[in-house]
Order: structure tokens, then sequence, then C-alpha cells
């Protein structure tokens, strides 16, 4: 009897793990008894587009696509990027600042994606090859949740960024919150914040009588512009208070293009001009010379160069820096106690760790400094 029943009981185990082995599968209820992976956490957290992701609860390998390339990098966070987009190290310059300062941390890397020339693209076939914690982009809700269909890996969309605005600071917190950074991200918000109440404390009591008039030319919007190029509602002239002719022309800060009739109407005082437009200015002015010496800021050699504030989207760190050189130039008793290339080193070495950044930009050529149109 108690052999027929032995017989009996192995007969359903075999029975049980035929019917395991044939499906691949462990019947539910033994799936249940079993330990689950404490290695493999995860929580959940909602993106700036209202999306719900389940992201690990420890983030170590990142793919940052659009505009979070640069966040990271402020962040602190660079080493844990495994594949970039809009990197290109046979063309990469200084004035993409944040990539150009990580270059060596991410040479080699796999290049996974490209938004130059304002056209998204990302290959998810490389993308799941790194196996990602997450992937972070600053896109529409539709194409996040491609990627992340196509990739099977969490993707976390922050705002792309405004140049000094709070949907910047959205993005780091965000950014901060997903890698276990927040109080990195913290301290670059108030960084931020601490450099533009600076600028603006010392120079909003100051009456538009005793300012120059300026005018921000060259302007870097879907490329390189010369002198018709120019900026509306530029941050960097706003946060300290400057008075810039092309106040009004436009409701949108950016570049606009506008008749060079315009800006002789204008006529300012001084001309900054961004460093990638530059060469376009000199060509245009060997052949329209009499144009530029109507203009009282070249007959006065009051004409000046600065990094854009815009490569591959907007930087942070060479705005505020312009915007301490403008600010040292237009207001020189306001900011006596500045040195500009301490200023300069100091905000570089917060956001780039690098604090002798500015000679990498002045080697390149796009440093900061007066420059003459032909023989003026």
């Amino acid at each position: 009897m108690v052999k027929k029943l032995l017989l009996f009981l192995l007969a359903v185990v075999l029975i049980v793990c035929i019917f395991a082995g044939c499906s691949g599968k462990i019947p539910e209820n033994t799936a249940a008894a079993l330990p689950k992976n404490t290695d493999s956490k995860t929580r959940t957290i909602t993106d700036s587009l209202g999306r719900t992701v389940e992201i690990p609860d420890i983030v170590e390998r990142i793919v940052p696509l659009g505009n979070t390339p640069r966040m990271i990098v402020y962040l602190g966070l660079a080493d844990k990027v495994v594949g970039i987009s809009g990197f290109d190290e046979q063309i990469l310059s200084p004035l993409q600042a944040y990539a150009y300062a990580s270059k060596d941390l991410w040479a080699g890397l796999p290049v996974v994606g490209t938004d130059t020339a304002g056209a998204t693209d990302y290959y998810p076939e490389e993308i799941i090859k790194l196996k990602p914690d997450v992937i972070f982009c600053s896109y529409t809700a539709e194409l996040a949740n491609e990627i992340q269909s196509k990739t099977i890996a969490p993707v976390v969309a922050v705002p792309m960024g405004t140049l000094f605005g709070k949907d910047y600071e959205q993005a780091l917190l965000l950014l901060g919150d997903v890698c276990g950074a927040k109080d990195r991200a913290e301290d670059v918000i108030n960084y931020i914040n601490d450099s533009l109440h600076d600028l603006d404390s010392r120079t909003k009591d100051i009456p538009d009588a005793q300012k120059p008039t300026v005018l921000g030319a060259a302007a870097t919007f879907k490329g390189a512009h010369g002198i018709e190029g120019v900026y509306s509602k530029y941050p960097v002239f706003e946060i300290i208070n400057a008075n810039d002719v092309a106040e009004g022309i436009s409701d949108i800060s950016g570049g606009v293009l506008v008749d060079k009739e315009q800006i002789l109407g204008w006529d300012p005082q001084i001309i900054f001009f961004d460093y990638s437009g530059v060469n376009l200015v000199k060509t245009d002015y060997e052949q329209n010379s009499n144009f530029y010496a109507q203009l009282t800021a070249v007959k006065n050699g009051n004409i000046y160069q600065y990094p854009n504030s815009t490569y591959y989207y907007s930087n942070v760190e060479i705005p505020i820096i312009n915007s301490y050189y403008v600010a040292s130039l237009i207001y020189t008793e306001q900011f006596k106690d500045i040195e500009f290339k301490e200023k300069a080193g100091e905000v570089f070495e917060f956001f780039l760790g690098d604090k002798n950044y500015l000679a990498k930009l002045e080697e390149f050529g796009a440093g900061y400094g007066k420059i003459t149109l032909g023989d003026n």
C-alpha cells in the first residue's frame, strides 16, 4: 500500500515537472512563493508631461537625449552616461561647453541620436544594446512614448529649459530626483538665481539716461547670422537691465532677422556679436563698408565679441558669464569689484568642473574682446 502511494506521488511530481518544463513557466502558486529580487527595486515617478514612469530605485546607466546631456553635466552625472546624442568628436566645439568639457570622459561612447539642424532622431537598436536604467529626453509625449516602446526602457521627459526660466529649474529637479542628485540640483538652481540676483541688483536702479544703448547682433538661431540677425528679449541683456535698442521688436525671446536700415535707425552705441557670426559680419563689411561706416559703434570702435549663448540648445554658464562681461563694460562703476577672468573661472568651475575653460575658448578664437572691421 505504501509502495503504491509513493508511486502515485512520484507520478504527480513528474506530471507537474513535465508541465512546467514544456510550458517554460513556473506555476503561479510556486512563483508567488519565490523570494523577490531585492536588487531590482523600482519606484514610480511622474515626468514633466504627466506620464507615469516606473524607474529603478538606483540609476547608474543613463542615455540622455535632446537638451538633457547638458543638464546631466551640470548635475555632475556625466560619468553615468553610456550613450550620447548631439555629440560628434570630429567637429566638437568649445562653444558646446558641456560636451567639450566631457569629451575625454565620453570619448568612444556610442552615438544614439541627434538633434542637429532641427532634426530629431534616435537609434533604438543602439540604445537597446546599452541596457540603460533610464532614458532622458526633452521631447513631446508622443515621441517619449515611442522611444520607450521601441527600447523597452523607462523614458523620463523633462522640460527643454528656457534660459534662466522656471522650467529649467523643473528639469534639473526632476533629473536630480531620478538620479539621486537632489542636493546638486538645488545647488545649481541656487547658483543660477544668486548670479541673476547679483546682476540685477547692481543695475536695476541705474536710469536709462546713464546707460549706453546696446545691440546683440550676429545672433545664433538655426545657424549663424550676420549683423542683420539680432536678439529680441535677450536674457543676457534683460538680466542686467541693459538699454537694448531692439526692445519691443518681438514678443518672443530669441533671434530675429531685421533690415539693415533698422539697425541704422537704432544706431546703437555698443554692439555685441556672437562669435559664430563674426566672420559673416567681416565678410559683409568688405562688401558693404559704407553701411558700417554710418554706425556710431563702428566709428567709435565699440564692437565686441562674446561666445554664443546658444550651441546645440542654450548654454547656461556662458550666458551668465556674457552678462557679467557686458555689464562690466557698460557699468564700470557698479562692477569695479569684479575681475572678469576670475569670475568666468568661478562660473566654469561650478558648472563644468574646469576653472580654466575660458582659456579653451580663447585658444579656439571664441573668447571675449573688442573686434575690428577692416582698418577700423
